[in-house]
């Protein structure tokens, strides 16, 4: 079977001159052909292919019916002259396998037709540099692809902006390896972006990520945003796993917590709670704790510039708090006595806490864009509950002060966040119009307000019984609404219920130890069990989603949004039409104004603007 060689013709133009780059074609030709070519044009002053020795030794070597990509590179002037490539005296060199070159002079008629060219053209030629061809063996086609295989040259760069390393780690092995990278990479033009929008190392502004999502946690890009990554696919499993997830561990660790009450509360004793059951829920929360910290770990190590976009996310940042709440469930919900822990563990896990409220609580007593009328949404509670459960754990463990500072500093913000939430004020154009999970954090603070209060006083006094009753009031309140959370699109947000509802039923236990009555002890009870059923339930559709349906963790559209607006005009028309808006109309209006002559009657806005400037 014959051989072919693939001859790659590429012509390149002074650069110096900002000339066009040239098209490159690519021809196959029989390797007879591209021997006779040689020989034809190298004349008598040719060397012989065959009479090179390496040329010879890879010849013998390369195997019978194996193809030989030969590429040949023309540099032409950039004006076409009207000359032919060979008045310009043109050259061949040929590399075989073994890597030996073999120069092939022009042809005789060619040095005849340079010689009657014109002198105006030849003193043009001049000043282009001298054309030379270059035939080279490539690799085969197999072969090419292991080397592009274990090169990273071929890696998908589309997620390098939210890398810690930014890619610059793996060129740097790779060379070390000794791979070469190709110089040239083709990328789709949908999935490029901008230089300005990748390199630029500052996060979005509060204010653009109002402008491009919606939604009551700000989950979803609007219609006419356009995403930084693609979104016609799935991203990697670190930039999807987001900061709420944590929520999962609120949820199974205040169970723990709950259990251990209801074993240890007199109201509750002639349940008869085996202890049992609060260390399998404790360690099934350690497990879960120590499961969703390696994975958000790896995030930060490999993923950094995601979580620093989800710390700038006005919504996103309350789940900051979440980890180490979750940390004092379970340290309050240890199957052993509470006052026999160091105080040191409960100095670490309040130390982040403290550096939290510093920044979130600064930034709503501020007038930026991050105001807390601004930014109020349910999700804020979390900001407050984390002071309230380490007074809690602070009063269980023998402290004093330190847990009445925090007790204090989390009830003053809880009153301006609560009043807030209740004005909607005109300000705040993301508080979600229908019920959602999330509100159920409602519930959250004054549950644990009024536990905190009761362990600080020592008793369960009035102002731990009035915190209580607003907890049970709003809990109650959206109950009997529960209609309005039907539909909601399963996600993580569900956990939002379990958090809140556990608390509600600890501090009702506690209260129906301090007030000791039938219906006290019946509601302790019902509680308990909304509480748990919901928990188990959630557990079951999230391990659903996850390990069966596998939509659990969708693209984490939030930390994806461009710097600064980029909509595709499909996308804009789209939302035109979904709101009603007369497309054609519209158009036909834009492109009879656009095709109109700058001295009509109808100026443009900035015409109009400085025509009413002037007296």
């Amino acid at each position: 079977m014959a051989t072919s060689e693939g001859i790659q013709m590429a012509a390149e133009l002074d650069g110096a001159r900002g000339r066009p780059s040239p098209e490159t074609l690519r021809v196959t030709v029989p390797s007879a052909v591209l021997a006779g070519f040689i020989d034809s044009g190298a004349g008598k002053e040719a060397v012989p292919a065959a009479a090179s020795p390496a040329a010879a030794r890879g010849d013998r070597a390369r195997a019978p019916g194996t193809e030989t990509a030969c590429s040949v590179s023309l540099s032409v002037p950039a004006s076409p002259s009207g000359l032919h490539l060979a008045q310009f005296g043109a050259c061949a060199s040929v590399r075989s396998a073994g890597g030996d070159a073999v120069r092939v002079a022009p042809a005789p008629d060619a040095r005849h037709h340079a010689a009657e060219a014109p002198p105006q053209l030849l003193k043009q030629a001049r000043f282009n540099s001298q054309p030379t061809m270059t035939v080279r063996t490539e690799e085969p086609p197999l072969q090419r692809m292991r080397t592009v295989s274990r090169s990273d040259s071929t890696r998908d760069r589309r997620f390098d902006q939210f890398k810690t390393f930014s890619g610059r780690l793996e060129r740097q092995l790779s060379n070390l390896r000794g791979v070469l990278q190709d110089p040239v990479e083709v990328e789709p033009a949908d999935s490029k972006i901008s230089e300005e929008e990748t390199d630029n190392d500052e996060v979005p502004t509060a204010d653009r990520y109002f402008a491009a999502l919606e939604g009551p946690e700000l989950e979803t890009l609007r219609p006419t945003e356009v995403s930084a990554l693609p979104e016609d696919e799935t991203w990697p499993f670190l930039l999807r796993f987001p900061i709420s997830a944590f929520g999962m561990c609120l949820g199974v660790s205040s169970q723990a917590m709950l259990w251990k009450t209801l074993q240890s509360e007199p109201a509750t004793a002639f349940l008869r709670v085996s202890p049992d059951v609060n260390h399998a829920l404790w360690w099934v929360s350690v497990a879960l704790m120590a499961l969703v910290s390696s994975i958000y770990l790896l995030k930060v190590v490999f993923y950094f510039e995601a979580v620093r976009r989800e710390f700038y996310h006005p919504i996103r940042v309350n789940f900051f708090f979440a980890p180490w709440i979750a940390c004092l469930f379970l340290v309050k919900g240890l199957p052993r006595p509470v006052w026999t822990i160091h105080h040191v563990v409960w100095y670490v896990l309040m130390a982040p806490i403290f550096c939290l409220d510093l920044k979130i609580y600064g930034q709503w007593m501020s007038g930026g864009d991050r105001r807390l009328s601004k930014v109020a949404n349910p999700t804020n509670h979390l900001a407050v509950v984390g002071n309230f459960v380490g007074a809690l754990l602070g009063a269980r463990m023998g402290l004093r002060e330190a847990p009445i500072f925090f007790f204090a500093v989390g009830l003053a913000h809880y009153v301006v966040l609560f009043v807030t939430l209740y004005q909607r004020l005109p300000t705040n154009v993301q508080l979600p119009k229908d019920l959602h999970p999330v509100f159920f954090l409602f519930v959250a603070a004054p549950s644990v307000a009024s536990m905190a209060w009761a362990r600080l006083c020592g008793e369960f006094n009035y102002g731990a019984k009035i915190a209580y009753f607003i907890s049970l009031f709003l809990y109650m309140s959206l109950v009997v609404r529960i209609n309005f959370f039907r539909g909601v699109r399963f996600s993580l947000a569900w956990w939002a219920y379990t958090f809140p509802m556990t608390s509600a039923a600890i501090a009702t236990t506690l209260y129906a130890s301090a007030v000791t009555t039938v219906l006290t002890r019946a509601l302790a009870v019902g509680l308990s069990g909304i509480a748990s059923v919901t928990v188990t339930g959630v557990l079951v559709a999230t391990m659903y989603h996850a390990f069966v349906r596998r939509d659990l963790f969708p693209n984490d559209v939030p930390i994806a949004i461009t710097q600064r607006p980029k909509a595709k005009f499909s996308k804009i028309l789209a939302h035109l039409r979904s709101s009603g808006t007369d497309v054609k109309g519209l158009v036909f209006s834009v492109s009879r104004h656009g095709g109109s002559d700058t001295s009509s009657e109808s100026p443009s806005p900035m015409a109009r603007g400085r025509g009413g400037a002037e007296p």
